[in-house]
C-alpha cells in the first residue's frame, strides 16, 4: 500500500492505451500494470476476448465445477458503527438483536445439513465483547460435527486468535477490507475495532499464519472508486499468495445494494463493471477462486458461472437463525412475522435445488464437498 498510493495508481490509469489491453490479453503472466489496462475503460471493447480467456483460465485450474456453500449467521450484535451497514450500532434499525445459543447453532446446522450442505460459512457482526474468540469456538466445533468445512466471516483477529480458531476444526475465513482508500475508510468506520486500519489490513495474513487453509478477500462496491480499490485488491491477493503459499486465497465481489437511510451510495457499480472487474482479476489472479453470494439477482448469477466464479451460496438468510430458528414467517423476499435485524436483503432468494439446476444448465457440476475431516489432525475432542 505504501508502493501502490492511489496518486500512482490513477497515474497508471491515465496512460493506458488500447495496445496496453492487447498486450495484456497475450501474457500469460501479468503484472500490476497490466491489471490496470484490463481494469481499465480502455479494455471495455475487448471484454468479449477477456471473457474468452477468464473462461479458459478457469476451466483448466477449477474444471466445470462450481462449490455450494451457505451462511450461518450466529450474531448481528454489532459495536462498530459502519455506515453502509444494516448491523451497525447506529443504523437506525429497531429489528431484535440476538446471538444464537449452542442449542440453536445446532439447530440451524441441522437445518443446512438437511439440504446437502457440507460448506458453511459462520457470521457475526463486529462485537468482540459481546461475541467473544470463545464463543465463535465453540461456534466452530459445533459446526464441524455436521459439515466437513467450516469457515467464518467475523471480526479482525489477531494469529492467536485465529489459531484458537483452527485448533477447533475451522478451514477458512472471510474478511473484507471494504475500500483500502485510507482517507476514505475512516469516514466509513466511525466506531469500534473496525476503525484501526491496518488491524484490518493485517488480519488475513494473521489467519494464514495460524493455519487457515482458506483466505477469502475483497472490497465492498459502492464505497469507493472500483478501479483503484481493484488494483490494490489484486496485490493484497498476490501478497497473500507469497507470504501464506500454504493457503488458497480467493476473492469475493460483494456490490451494495441495499444501505441504511443515512448512506448515500456515491460510487455505485453495474453489471458490466461487475464483470469486467471480475474478468480481469481472474487473468490476474488465474488460481484464485471467486466467490459469488446471493447479493447479485438469479439471472445475473446464472450468467457469470462460465466467466470466472468457482464458488457461490444457495437458499441463503443473513438474519440469526434464519433457517430454523425464526424460520416462520419468512419466505424469500417476504419478511412478514420477522422482527431478527438481517444484515442485507438477498437478490436471488431461489432455494439450493434450484441454483443446483442453473449450474448444471451451465454445462457445469455442483459439488457440496471437496474437503473432508481426515485430512486434517483435529483431534476428536474437540468435535461437539
Amino acid at each position: 500500500m505504501d508502493a501502490w498510493p492511489r496518486e500512482r495508481v490513477q497515474a497508471l490509469y491515465e496512460k493506458i492505451t488500447p495496445g496496453d489491453v492487447e498486450a495484456a490479453l497475450t501474457r500469460e503472466e501479468r503484472s500490476v500494470h497490466d491489471l490496470a489496462a484490463l481494469l481499465s475503460p480502455a479494455a471495455i471493447p475487448y471484454l468479449e476476448s477477456m471473457a474468452r480467456e477468464a473462461q479458459r483460465l478457469t476451466r483448466w485450474h477449477f474444471g466445470r465445477t462450481i462449490n455450494l456453500y451457505a451462511p450461518i449467521y450466529i450474531s448481528n450484535l454489532c459495536a462498530a458503527d459502519c455506515v453502509y451497514c444494516g448491523f451497525a450500532a447506529h443504523s437506525g434499525s429497531h429489528e431484535k438483536r440476538t446471538t444464537l445459543t449452542p442449542d440453536q447453532i445446532r439447530q440451524e446446522c441441522q437445518a443446512l445439513a438437511a439440504m446437502g450442505y457440507q460448506n458453511i460459512l459462520l457470521l457475526t457482526g463486529e462485537a468482540p465483547r459481546a461475541v467473544p474468540v470463545d464463543y465463535i469456538a465453540e461456534a466452530v466445533s459445533i459446526a464441524r460435527a455436521f459439515f466437513p468445512s467450516v469457515s467464518v466471516e467475523i471480526y479482525a483477529l489477531d494469529e492467536d486468535g485465529y489459531r484458537m480458531l483452527c485448533a477447533r476444526g475451522l478451514e477458512g475465513v472471510t474478511l473484507y477490507m471494504e475500500t483500502y482508500d485510507r482517507e476514505t475508510y475512516p469516514k466509513l468506520h466511525l466506531s469500534g475495532q473496525k476503525m484501526d486500519y491496518v488491524f484490518r489490513l493485517d488480519a488475513m495474513e494473521h489467519a494464514g499464519l495460524a493455519g487457515t487453509r482458506r483466505m477469502s478477500i475483497g472490497v465492498l462496491l459502492g464505497l469507493f472508486d472500483w478501479r483503484i480499490d481493484a488494483v490494490w485488491l489484486g496485490l493484497h491477493a498476490r501478497h497473500l499468495q507469497k507470504e501464506c503459499w500454504q493457503s488458497a486465497v480467493a476473492l469475493s465481489f460483494p456490490r451494495l445494494r441495499h444501505t441504511p437511510a443515512r448512506f448515500a451510495l456515491e460510487h455505485p457499480v453495474s453489471d458490466a463493471e461487475l464483470v469486467q472487474m471480475m474478468l480481469a482479476m481472474r487473468l490476474f489472479l488465474p488460481e484464485a477462486g471467486f466467490n459469488l453470494s446471493t447479493r447479485e439477482p438469479a439471472a445475473l448469477r446464472d450468467r457469470l458461472i462460465s466467466l470466472g466464479v468457482t464458488s457461490m451460496s444457495a437458499g441463503s438468510s443473513t438474519r440469526p437463525g434464519g433457517y430454523a430458528t425464526h424460520r416462520e414467517g419468512y419466505t424469500g423476499h417476504s419478511r412478514e412475522g420477522c422482527e431478527v435485524l438481517e444484515q442485507f436483503e438477498i437478490e436471488d432468494d431461489r432455494p439450493p435445488a434450484e441454483v443446483v439446476a442453473a449450474i448444471r444448465k451451465a454445462g457445469y457440476d455442483p459439488v457440496w464437498k471437496d474437503f473432508d475431516r481426515a485430512f486434517d489432525a483435529i483431534d476428536d475432542v474437540h468435535i461437539c
